[in-house]
Parts: structure tokens; sequence; C-alpha cells
């Protein structure tokens, strides 16, 4: 089937197209040249005028697992009752399912989730969830960091080769597309009542830091060519002054790729007589310097939330703040803890107004949307469905002080934010949520129009109103299917679940059978995801993309000596 989308202003970074009018063509689901004008054209689309970009991507988004269940336990008055029910769509009733998460995604335009935080204990559970859900393809990044196996290997100061075997199979075992650490070592230090865990701290009875456990992460994802960068979540969230943390989190990365994580929780000065300020332009001053460092960042928006992570050290602190006042902690034997706290953040609080205010200082600062995301940290910050609000943020200077105007004002005059007149393009958000994020996931097929990239293809009509123009696309094509038209969902089509394909050698996994065997007398094949289908309707559930080739041929090469773990 041809399709053509005729009359388009379209923004696509990647050819440098900046509202060029232009046709595009789809067939069998994938962006292809302009035929021959003899060809036949079997349904064309009248975009004139209209915005055309890439579906967006979005690279940090707690969409399922076992802290996204857990929250929905907690919080069930979240997601009952939320919309009148859609006919022919299953759990439309249900705010924050499965269901309605594929349909709010779809409707703004988003067409790859990822989900940045699978402990791999629990990756069939959140494999089975992301199945569910349907429209967006997704992807997860397993958290390694705090678990046993890993700071085993470190204290008996095994060798990197053998560090990046374990590396590789985890995320082998857990059909993830890279790797998160979170607080690395800051979990386990948890369970032997330490309340806080700084890059250099040291894991009781393992003898090792949080920065030798960060590094020795790193250098495996790079040396298994990982296409995404170590995803760092880093110690002391939450704390006036880390910003002193996330600058020595740059240096510690020693020139190689890092992604720092919902970097708003990082942005914080301890200055002023509440000894809490903002510190957005020494964060951006350090990143600036530290070229290969990518950040997003995590933007605070107002209302009812609830906080999960699996720093449990930053859960715990905050429990007494939990509105409403109930929350839940938990400890994996093995591997790691989390914690849901549910939260409201309020426009009269200087806290949480200061929050706001640094996020939308970072990205005006920042000055590079090729290097810093755009997400809420779904839920924590604030839920996905008020990315449109968070654009017309930054497209919208008026906009941006007609909010202020309404915040706690001792915390505005703390603030560079009334000063920064710059105003997002459609390019740069079409750069930040689109191009950018799938070259920084390794995704080439998306985040481009270009021939060859699947057809994930948004449609909006400009409006003055960003918040209104990007909250319901006109027309949203997933692999070339019309799923969103006039922003109603007019299909429930299944997704895939993006993925990478390691080699590593064998020994491994007797390493780790025997570690089972020892302490839990289980198969390592309870902890691995099958590469089957989860839907009746979904023959390809899972999507492989090459890692990098020099490590597949170096463990070819040592698969057969005998110094591969000394």
């Amino acid at each position: 089937m041809l399709i053509r989308l005729t009359g388009g202003q379209v923004f696509d970074p990647a050819q440098g197209l900046n509202g060029a009018v232009q046709d595009l063509f789809i067939r069998d689901g994938v962006i292809i040249p302009k035929p021959d004008s003899d060809v036949a054209i079997d349904a064309d689309y009248d975009v004139s005028g209209k915005v055309v970009m890439a579906g967006a991507i979005d690279i940090h988004s707690h969409i399922a697992g076992g802290n996204v269940n857990t929250a929905r336990l907690l919080l069930p008055e979240q997601h009952r009752n939320f919309m009148a029910r859609k006919l022919g769509h299953a759990f439309s009733t249900a705010r924050w399912s499965t269901s309605e998460t594929g349909y709010r995604y779809a409707q703004m335009g988003y067409t790859t989730v990822v989900e940045p935080a699978v402990l791999p204990a629990n990756a069939l559970d959140a494999h089975l969830q992301m199945a569910d859900i349907p429209i967006i393809d997704t992807a997860g990044l397993a958290i390694l960091g705090n678990d046993d196996f890993l700071l085993r290997l470190l204290r008996a100061k095994a060798s990197q080769n053998q560090v990046n075997d374990y590396v590789a199979w985890t995320l082998q075992a857990t059909r993830c597309l890279g790797l998160k650490v979170i607080n690395a070592g800051g979990a386990n230090a948890f369970k032997s009542n330490v309340r806080s865990f700084a890059l250099d701290d040291v894991v009781p009875d393992y003898g090792v830091s949080s920065r030798q456990i960060l590094q020795t992460l790193q250098r495996a994802a790079c040396d298994i060519q990982l296409p995404h960068p170590v995803h760092v979540h880093c110690n002391n969230l939450g704390i006036p002054g880390n910003v002193d943390t996330a600058i020595a989190t740059m240096e510690a990365a020693q020139g190689l790729p890092m992604h720092l994580a919902h970097i708003q929780f990082y942005g914080y000065g301890n200055e002023g007589g509440r000894g809490f300020s903002s510190a957005a332009a020494k964060l951006i001053d350090g990143f600036n310097q530290h070229r290969n460092i990518t950040m997003d960042v995590g933007q605070v928006l107002f209302g009812q939330t609830v906080t999960i992570s699996g720093d449990v050290i930053a859960q715990y602190s905050r429990r007494n703040d939990a509105t409403p006042n109930k929350w839940v902690m938990w400890d994996a034997e093995c591997e790691g803890s989390s914690g849901a706290v549910p939260y409201r953040y309020q426009q009269k609080s200087f806290v949480n107004s200061l929050q706001w205010l640094i996020g939308l200082e970072i990205f005006l600062l920042a000055e590079d949307p090729w290097r810093l995301f755009f997400t809420t940290d779904h839920p924590n910050g604030g839920p996905f469905t008020r990315y449109p609000h968070l654009i017309r943020l930054l497209m919208d200077y008026d906009f941006r002080l007609e909010c202020m105007a309404e915040l706690n004002q001792e915390a505005v005059a703390m603030s560079l934010l009334k000063d920064l007149k710059k105003e997002f393009s459609l390019y740069e958000i079409a750069v930040m949520t689109r191009t950018a994020a799938a070259r920084m996931l390794g995704l080439k097929d998306r985040g481009h129009l270009m021939p060859g990239a699947i057809a994930d293809v948004a449609v909006y009509t400009p409006q003055a109103d960003k918040e209104a123009m990007f909250s319901a696309a006109d027309l949203v094509f997933k692999n070339g299917e019309l799923v969103v038209k006039n922003g109603s969902v007019q299909q429930r089509r299944s997704g895939a679940t993006q993925m990478i394909q390691l080699l590593f050698d064998q020994r491994i996994k007797r390493e780790l059978q025997a570690y089972y065997d020892r302490f839990y007398n289980l198969s390592l094949d309870n902890f691995t995801v099958e590469e089957v289908s989860f839907r009746q309707a979904d023959t390809e559930r899972f999507v492989s993309h090459d890692a990098g080739q020099p490590y597949l041929a170096c463990q070819e090469a040592t698969a057969n000596t005998n110094n591969q773990y000394e």
C-alpha cells in the first residue's frame, strides 16, 4: 500500500528540514523516496499547512514493572473511573492502565517509550506489562549496581572482562536495550542501615565505593559498545548542594559517554536563608565542559503524582512528605530496593516552586538540544500526559511569566528564569523529542523521516497555544498504519520491544548458576525472558539491534583461553 502525505511543513533535523514543504511517501510501513509519477497512490492525505514530524520518543518514563504496579496498588484513586468508557478500547476507564498509557502517548504523537528501570529479577513482569501497552514500541534499561553478584565480583577483584560478560548476559537475559545504574551501591548499603550515600562512600561488607561500581559498569557499557551510554541516577538525589555530586559524576566519567537522568533533581544549591537554591547555572557550566555527557531534565510540574524509584535511600528520606499519607518500601534479596511515595507538587510551596524554576532554567540555559532531553521522569516530576504543557512553557516566554506569577515569590526572586527569554522552536522540539533521542538510544530506524525509516509519523495543526497543538495530533501513523485521527485513537495495534543482541563468554552462566545454586536453589532460567510472543496478534515481539562488533569479535577470540577470568 502506497500512502502520500501532501504539502506538509516537515521538521526533520536528521535532514536539516526546518519547515520545508514537501510530500512524504510510505509503503509497507516504511518511508520511501518519491516514486515515479505514474505510480498509483492508494491513500492520499492533504496535510497542507500542517506540521509533520517523526513519531516522538520518550527516553525515560516509568511505564512498567514492579514499582509501577506498586504505585497502582497504593493509589487506586488515581486510575479508577477517570474517563468515560470508549467503545472497543479495553480498560479505557483506567487512567494509568497499560491500555491508557499507549492511547495517551499515541494521541500526543509518541511512538516509542523507554522504561528506564527494569530490575532483572522482575524483567518478565516488566515485559508482560509492556506487551500489554498498545500502539507504541517500548524498550527497557536493566538495573545493575546494587546486585550482590556484581558486588561480590568487585570485592574479589574480578577482571573487567568478567564484569563485561555479566553485563552482556544480563542484557541478553532481560531483553533490554541498555544499562541503568541507580545510586550505585546505595540500595545495598541501605540494608546495613546506611541512610545517606555519596559518590566515594563504601558499601558495607563489600569494600567498594559507589564511584568504583559506576566506573566499572560504565567501562563495561563502553567495552561491549552499547549504543546507549550507561544511564545514571546519581547519588544524593534531592539534597541541597547536590549539584557538586552531579558535576563530580561528570568528572568520574573520565571522558567516556554517560547519560545523567532527571538532572533537575541534582540542580540544587544550598545558599540563601532556607539553605536551598538554584544551581542550574553551575550545573550547565559543568555540562558544557563535559561534551561526553548527555542529560534528561525530569521537569517538575504541579499537581498530584507518585514518586517511584530504586533509590530507596532517597525514597525513605521523603516518606514523611507523602501526600496522601501512605507509602511503600521494599527490599529485593539479591538485587536492590525500591519505594513508592505519593506526592503533590504545590505552586505556593517554596521548594516545589524552586524545583519547577530550576528545571526550566536547565532547559533554557543548556543551548544544546542534541545533548539535553525532554522528560518529567514520569511519574516522579509529573505525568507524561503533561508534556504538551511543558512544550508550551519552553516555547512561550509570556506564558512562563504568567505561570511564574502564581508561584511562591520568594523562590521566583532567587531564579534566573524571568531573565531567560529564549523560546524553543519547533525544530528544537523535534531535535530533543525525535532525532537526538533516537540517536542516543541507537535506534537508527526511527526519529527521522528519511527513506528507510519505519513510518512513525505525527502531524499537527499549528496553533499559537502549543499545549493545545501537541495535546492531540491530527494524524499519527505507527509503522505506516493510521492509529490516531483528530486526536482520537482509531485502532489498537501491537507494538514491539526494542532490545540488543549480545555475545558473551558462556562461562559467566556457569558462575551465575553456581551462585543461584548456593544461595537460592533456583535455575538461572527462572530469571531469563524468553524470545516469545506475548500477544496473539504479535508475531515479532522483540526487535534486536546488534551492539558493537569489536567486542563480539574479541569475545569469540578469547572464549577458549584460560585467562578470561583471571
